[in-house]
């Protein structure tokens, strides 16, 4: 219980501690954009470094060679846990976004943070909503910010990693209308950290694995059709080296 204690202090001091720093970005965000995301994002890496080293998380990664240097891109992932967004923002190279469930952005301060890093809501029950947020991500995008997606929806809440839920083609509408690469990513263990034994958090080994990109304009007709089961079979190559 001292690691949960810890994480969730940890977590609430800095959204307490960080106000002022908060309001000067929100200030300067639209005058110089490129010092406040510069700064913003690593705040973001470094409060949720020091948030996994108290949770006594090691995460490993491999294949980050394979995400491209030069254009943002769609990382498509699997989902076990809280610490998901964790262990992938502190692996990332350059800018990204996340998309998350519409509930977080009721939370005061989180909401102003995670706009900050360039996050989206989605609200799963308003279909010119979810429209409105693929096009707010392509203009991410073609702005050279990333986006990551989970796009089984929900956390994953099997006991084998393998199972993975369906991947909804509608979480791959950024990339086949912006052309841009998509990643699989795959996340292993992270589940043991706190989903396993809920409230207890324990130290914990995660393996993050960035994939080949896949070029949707390369892709066949019925890959595209397709889309979800193709990368989905992919990241469950990966997540099987990884078992």
């Amino acid at each position: 219980m001292i690691r949960f204690i810890l994480v969730i202090l940890t977590a609430f001091l800095y959204l307490i501690l960080s106000i002022p720093v908060l309001l000067v970005l929100l200030l300067i965000r639209k005058k110089k954009p490129e010092v406040c995301d510069k700064v913003s994002r690593a705040l973001i890496r470094w409060i949720f470094r020091v948030i996994l080293f108290f949770a006594g998380t090691k995460v490993t990664v491999e294949g980050q060679e394979n995400v491209p240097k030069d254009r943002a891109v769609l990382y498509i992932g699997n989902h076990r846990s809280y610490f998901d967004i964790l262990v992938t923002y502190t692996t990332v190279p350059g800018s990204c976004g996340f998309v998350a469930k519409k509930e977080l952005a009721r939370i005061p301060l989180l909401k102003n943070w995670m706009d900050l890093i360039h996050c989206l809501f989605l609200d799963r029950s308003d279909i010119k909503q979810g429209l409105q947020m693929i096009l707010s991500g392509c203009e991410e995008i073609k702005s050279g910010t990333s986006i990551c997606i989970f796009p089984e929806g929900t956390r994953g809440k099997t006991e084998s990693e393998l199972e993975l839920g369906e991947f909804h083609n509608g979480s791959f509408k950024m990339a086949m209308k912006t052309g841009c690469p998509i990643i699989p990513l795959s996340i292993s263990g992270s589940r043991e950290i706190l989903e396993s034994h809920f409230p207890k958090i324990r130290g914990t080994h995660v393996t993050v694995t960035y994939g080949k990109p896949i070029i949707p304009g390369e892709l066949t007709k019925e890959e595209k059709k397709e889309i979800g089961n193709y990368t989905k079979n992919i990241l469950l190559e990966q997540l099987k080296e990884n078992a």
